[in-house]
């Protein structure tokens, strides 16, 4: 697996240029099996990261532009009418619509209704789709990754927690330093139409899902995740001041689910067969920033979750010993 991560990286940087961080964290939902939130303004290649991932492990990909007539069935698909040719007899037939595919890109997923949303709660979980009482299983591998516009307010609507909280990263773009930023319009004013070698395919993304389940994890570790998780929410006296103060809801058991499967796919992709305190450590803030939910005193203060993050890894103590 740390082989195949540092094949994919060498196709991906014939098209995308720095982002290592952000790359590192898409990677890790592939390896995983989840699905993502990519927020950034525009201009940063969201979509362009997303599309050639695909492009570089040979997966079927999907874009659907978000937009507040979008109606669920335009994700799903649905029973259309079609005619025999032969006996000149209809019947209904099953469309299938985009979500039918490998990587599923929902471009600006809160332009559109909490009712369009939710089409992809069921494809997001279970990787199947049921439309007129019938169920259709999608291929596997199966991956979304949604985008948001963090500066476009206007006309959007929130995305309900269950649904966040189906997300394994919130991953946020920023904008590149100075000498990337320019190398990114260097590349990009030329013509630039690599030829990738798919040396990673999907039938080896479902084996890397299925080694990740396979590396063990020390009790200790376990017990520091769910620390991490279970102090976003404590209430009462024995709650950090700061959670107490701030915090609405905390982290669901999601949360500590990723962690540990986050822990184990950056484990092996550094070569080790073992989960660290740090591989846990690293990964906490795209794992946890949507999945706290802070109080009006929080954001009348200009407190973020990504500030909560930071202070639930002060407070939680390491363990003086693993495995």
């Amino acid at each position: 697996m740390k082989a195949g991560r540092k094949q994919i990286l060498v196709e991906l940087h014939k098209k995308i240029i720095g982002q290592e961080d952000i790359i590192n964290q898409t990677l890790l939902t592939l390896f995983v099996g989840g699905n993502s939130l990519i927020v950034g303004v525009p201009g940063l290649a969201k979509t362009l990261l997303v599309q050639t991932m695909a492009q570089v492990l040979d997966l079927k990909f999907s874009r659907i532009q978000f937009t507040p007539d979008l109606m669920p069935s335009d994700i799903t698909g649905t029973d259309i009418i079609q005619e025999d040719p032969k006996t000149g007899g209809r019947k209904m037939v099953f469309a299938p619509g985009p979500v039918f595919t490998n990587i599923l890109l929902a471009d600006e997923i809160n332009r559109t209704p909490p009712k369009t949303q939710s089409a992809l709660l069921e494809a997001m979980q279970e990787h199947r789709v049921t439309v007129q009482g019938r169920t259709y299983e999608l291929e596997e591998p199966f991956y979304v990754f949604a985008t948001q516009n963090p500066i476009e307010l206007e006309g959007t609507y929130p995305l309900p927690e269950a649904q966040l909280d189906r997300f394994m990263f919130h991953i946020v773009i920023d904008h590149p330093p100075e000498d990337e930023e320019l190398e990114v319009v260097r590349t990009t004013t030329i013509t630039n139409r690599p030829d990738f070698k798919h040396a990673v395919t999907g039938a080896d993304l479902v084996a890397f899902q299925e080694l990740v389940r396979k590396v063990p994890v020390s009790d200790i570790v376990f017990r520091y995740a769910l620390s991490l998780v279970r102090t976003s929410r404590e209430k009462g006296s024995s709650a950090p001041e700061f959670v107490s103060k701030w915090v609405q809801y905390g982290a669901s058991v999601r949360a500590a689910q990723y962690l540990i499967l986050g822990g184990k796919a950056r484990a092996l992709t550094e070569g080790r067969y073992h989960v660290s305190f740090e591989d846990i450590r690293a990964i906490a803030l795209p794992v946890l920033r949507h999945r706290i939910l802070l109080n009006f005193h929080a954001e009348s203060e200009g407190i973020t979750s990504d500030g909560i993050v930071d202070q639930l890894l002060e407070a939680v103590p390491v363990p003086a010993s693993q495995m």
